[in-house]
């Protein structure tokens, strides 16, 4: 057993606790109890203690293309996508389980204690299995364990790179040729008994799986997580209403893939139809307003699609920047820019939606309060930073004013992580340097 003491806590609830004592045995937290005084040989965390945070949208390997795509002359979200397409056609099982693992350990750095892997880079450079065929997915699960992290490793159908247009280049990589295919490898990942790991699925999109294939896709792992990329760009909605004329969100209703385990990923460019058909399906939405904003999506309706019903979660998408209080308070500031006034979330809103409801959409339904019978994720910040001094150190602190940079402690799973921003730096650097520029 291993206690801890919190100066000050946000239990999951909202409250703040002046005083908190978290017993931990093994991964979970069995007792907690509030105490002005730090128990004698407890171990102490001096600050502000969260949950830790959910990464619900994740793709590690594109953390290579940080400061490399910010062109001058302009570009857009597809040619971004080309640029993608290019490190994805480079990377095998080692250097992607490099890259993941220096990922995550970023992530670790920034208080995410669960990360969802939207995984689609299966086979090998021209589309051929490799012999285990799921390699590059357990080389990310292994990365993301590694780095104290649990996963929902989101493994993903992509048959088309465009309503029916066959893949190519690097797209190769992507698919199983149909369903059957996808769903024949991913039954392989079913020896996974670390209870730190989540198989859920995805699908990529509506434009890389046809009509006839969206259900059976969504029946392959019931009860799991379902992912799902959905009207990202105004490009995607058009071309599936001229291919089938509906919307996207229509076209998943119809299907029956909507439900209460699924998550829309983005849910940028959504009419008022569609937002109403994804809260009457309880579905989660996961917004990424630092990528969303990196690519120029757009913001999305966040609070209209909770207003009807649907439970707002985060993720940090293509990586552009990982760090979880950026995208809280992005939530609200870019509807403020949108909308020209202020007060559309509360700090504590969004902090659930950073902790508690991320994880629960990864499959973690014990996880995201500092409670008893719920894992042991304890992620402490500084109340004395240039960002955090004199906020009053509160969930408002967390969200408006803290950054990644002020984490000093991160508990994940019952283990105290090591912190050393210099070693993740390096690492990153000799898993992105030769990759990029060493072909």
């Amino acid at each position: 057993m291993t206690t801890y003491w919190c100066e000050r806590a946000l239990a999951g609830d909202g409250d703040l606790i002046e005083g908190l004592v978290v017993e931990t045995t093994g991964t979970h937290i069995t007792s907690t109890r509030p105490a002005s005084i730090a128990p004698e040989g407890c171990v102490q965390l001096v600050g502000l203690t969260v949950p830790g945070f959910a990464n619900t949208h994740s793709h590690a390997f594109h953390r290579a293309l940080r400061g490399r795509t910010q062109r001058e002359e302009g570009g857009s979200f597809w040619t971004w996508r080309d640029a993608m397409y290019d490190v994805a056609e480079r990377l095998d099982p080692e250097s992607c389980y490099a890259l993941a693992s220096a990922t995550y350990r970023e992530m670790a750095l920034a208080g995410i204690t669960a990360v969802g892997e939207f995984h689609y880079l299966h086979h090998g450079v021209r589309g051929e299995p490799y012999d285990d065929p799921n390699v590059m997915g357990r080389a990310v699960v292994r990365a993301a364990r590694d780095a104290g992290l649990r996963i929902a490793l989101l493994d993903t159908c992509y048959l088309s790179s465009g309503f029916g247009v066959a893949p190519q280049g690097a797209q190769l990589r992507f698919t199983d040729g149909d369903a059957a295919g996808w769903a024949a490898r991913v039954a392989e990942l079913d020896d996974h008994t670390d209870p730190a790991v989540v198989i859920g699925s995805a699908i990529h999109s509506v434009r890389a799986v046809g009509r006839d294939d969206l259900s059976a896709v969504a029946a392959v792992r019931p009860g799991a997580p379902l992912h799902l990329h959905l009207s990202e760009q105004v490009a995607e909605n058009r071309a599936c209403i001229a291919q089938y004329g509906c919307t996207p969100t229509r076209l998943l209703t119809e299907a029956g893939v909507l439900d209460e385990r699924t998550t829309a990923v983005h849910a940028t460019h959504l009419a008022d139809d569609d937002v109403r058909l994804l809260g009457d399906a309880g579905s989660y939405v996961s917004f990424c307003p630092t990528t969303e904003r990196d690519l120029a999506d757009g913001v999305g309706s966040a609070r209209a699609l909770v207003e009807a019903g649907a439970t707002l979660t985060l993720g940090t998408d293509s990586h552009a920047v990982i760090d979880m209080s950026e995208e809280m308070r992005a939530v609200e500031l870019d509807a403020r820019l949108v909308s020209q006034r202020r007060g559309h979330w509360q700090s504590a809103d969004l902090l659930a939606a950073a902790t508690v409801s991320g994880q629960q959409s990864l499959g973690f339904a014990d996880a995201g309060r500092i409670a008893p019978d719920h894992w042991a994720d304890l992620v402490t910040f500084d109340l004395e930073s240039p960002r955090t001094a004199g906020t009053g150190g509160g969930a408002e602190a967390v969200v408006f004013a803290a950054s990644a940079a002020d984490i000093t402690s991160v508990v994940a799973s019952g283990i105290l992580l090591e912190r050393d921003p210099q070693v993740v730096g390096r690492l990153l650097r000799d898993a992105i340097v030769p990759l990029m520029e060493g072909r």
